[in-house]
């Protein structure tokens, strides 16, 4: 089995920073495609970003396009989200999650096997 635990959600102002990490452990994994989605309160839950298994790829939603990087530390096994120019819209639970296998970026949440529990971001106007 694999463990992800997601960590550095909060509240923060409009046009704030966070950092969202999420560690993997547990099964040894060798190699993985990583996501990052949310969900707000009475919405489906959507892709924001995702890195492919080698790190070369990345893509990201429209809607934090320009404003969110994601990246992975292959040592730690965790991959991070840095959000930027945060905005109320931004506000939902933020989950990562791994599709195990040498894939690129994915969309789709139903591909990915291993999810965490989620961290929340809030953000104020």
């Amino acid at each position: 089995q694999v463990q992800l635990v997601e960590s550095g959600g909060g509240l923060v102002q409009a046009g704030g920073s966070l950092r969202l990490s999420c560690a993997a452990s547990g099964r040894t994994l060798s190699s993985y495609a990583m996501g990052w989605f949310r969900q707000a309160p009475g919405k489906e839950r959507e892709f924001v970003a995702g890195i492919s298994w080698s790190g070369g790829s990345t893509d990201y939603a429209d809607s934090v396009k320009g404003r969110c990087t994601i990246s992975r530390d292959y040592a730690k096994n965790t991959v991070y989200l840095q959000m930027n120019s945060l905005k109320p819209e931004d506000t939902a639970v933020y989950y990562c999650a791994i599709r195990q296998g040498p894939y690129r970026v994915d969309t789709r949440y139903s591909v990915y096997g291993y999810w965490g529990q989620g961290t929340q971001v809030t953000v104020s106007s």
